[in-house]
């Protein structure tokens, strides 16, 4: 399992960002790759997939503008294979032979299916074509200053695909889901853009922290740390 993971130009006012699958918020069904930039799931060569898994990334996004890229390593099939982002509380599986478009189920998470549907609050609506292809790349651009979330199918704009997330009151977290046996995707571009050089100094400091919890022990005013902490 390798990890080619190339740079790549950012702008437009777009930083690369630093954040990967979270190898704690997963389905047992998923298998991480050392850098955890690349998601296998349903791998096991003797067992076909029995379940609808998932995987979140580790940062949640509450401000700004927030584009990634996911490739598909290999060409989709089975019932579905999505991108896309949902709350912490978004499923991550389903187990006992139940295939699902994970991303989308309730009103949790939103998701693009290769077969060309978004869903979201279990209702889908034909949004693209169906893509089939290896090294399809999908590119996700979450705007959290108008709500909206939009998806890229190699570098083509697809248009908006969802409204509203600006009213979410939760960070939303960066997700992938397959139904499908030895699905293998990676994780590309990370980028974000802030409005203000308020949120730019913030985004810096977090960017600096291992963790959250760190934040009581910056030697910054009181007022500024609950900043970070809600940021």
């Amino acid at each position: 399992m390798q990890c080619p993971c190339l740079p790549q130009p950012f702008t437009g006012g777009f930083r690369e960002d630093c954040w990967e699958w979270d190898i704690n918020a997963k389905s047992p069904a998923v298998l991480l790759s050392p850098c955890r930039r690349a998601v296998y799931f349903h791998v096991d060569s003797l067992l076909q997939s029995e379940a609808t898994a998932g995987v979140r990334g580790t940062k949640g996004f509450a401000h700004g503008v927030h584009y990634w890229e996911v490739k598909f390593l290999e060409p989709p099939y089975g019932t579905s294979v999505m991108v896309g982002a949902g709350t912490e509380q978004a499923c991550l599986h389903l187990g006992n032979y139940t295939f699902v478009n994970l991303l989308g189920m309730d009103s949790e998470s939103w998701g693009l299916s290769y077969k060309g549907t978004i869903w979201h609050g279990g209702r889908s609506k034909r949004y693209t074509e169906p893509f089939y292809d290896k090294a399809t790349i999908i590119g996700v651009d979450l705007n959290l200053y108008d709500g909206t979330m939009a998806f890229y199918k190699n570098g083509h704009n697809l248009g908006v695909a969802f409204t509203g997330l600006n009213k979410i009151g939760m960070p939303l977290y960066p997700m992938t889901s397959s139904t499908a046996a030895e699905t293998e995707l990676q994780l590309g571009v990370r980028s974000c853009r802030f409005a203000s050089l308020q949120e730019q100094c913030l985004h810096t400091v977090l960017q600096h922290l291992e963790d959250k919890a760190h934040i009581d022990t910056l030697p910054l005013p009181e007022f500024i740390r609950g900043q970070l902490k809600e940021f």
